[in-house]
């Protein structure tokens, strides 16, 4: 059901996805990846295990098995999403699957937290307009085109003015939330620490 995986990078300014709704207030992280699969070494395993326990109860019903859910990559999701344990393998689950970004009403603090560091931008919108789009989302398949500049969501007959902390906002314009490819780009400025520190010496011959 998932869309191919591509480890996001550098600066998000613009997103665009198919949208799929998830129903509730309060989903933990233990729903949304259970705690028996936080054993595994790396994290590209989890994509088939998001949701893994109410996939099952629901038989095929629920909205990550739906046929018409397909290559989506925009949650929707209602109120205090990805509450409980601060395991960051929710986030990754999610993104494996094929998340890009999340649109909700609220989220748990370290979730939102640990979606910004592996570059999911999470946009809140008011409890009306969520029921709008999920409302929608009953009808027919909804498309949008995201502009984190702007902070606005559009589709051919929606739009929508995103809230996003301004802080998370910069870091996804400025790729500042990619740690790892800010230190890849100043490894010359690294290496200067390294040989500046007197403790390290990596020209000392033992």
């Amino acid at each position: 059901m998932s869309i191919k995986f591509k480890t996001p990078m550098g600066k998000i300014s613009r997103l665009n996805g198919k949208c799929i709704s998830l129903v509730g207030d309060d989903i933990d992280t233990d729903r949304i990846i259970p705690a028996r699969f936080l054993k595994c070494i790396n994290f590209d395993s989890l994509a088939k295990s998001v949701f893994d326990d109410d996939r099952k109860t629901l038989k095929g019903n629920h909205p990550f098995d739906l046929e018409t859910n397909k290559g989506s990559s925009i949650l929707i999701v209602n109120s205090n999403f990805g509450c409980g344990s601060s395991r960051e393998h929710a986030p990754q689950a999610l993104m494996r699957w094929g998340i890009k970004a999340i649109i909700g009403e609220s989220f748990a603090d370290i979730f939102y937290s640990n979606c910004i560091a592996i570059g999911i931008p999470c946009f809140t919108l008011p409890k009306k307009s969520i029921k709008e789009i999920q409302r929608y989302l009953d009808i027919k398949n909804l498309f949008f085109e995201i502009n984190l500049f702007e902070s606005t969501a559009k589709a051919e007959d929606l739009k929508f003015n995103l809230e996003i902390k301004e802080t998370s906002k910069n870091m996804f314009l400025s790729g500042e939330w990619d740690a790892t490819s800010k230190l890849l780009e100043n490894e010359a400025l690294i290496k200067q620490k390294l040989n500046d520190l007197p403790y390290i010496n990596f020209n000392s011959s033992f």
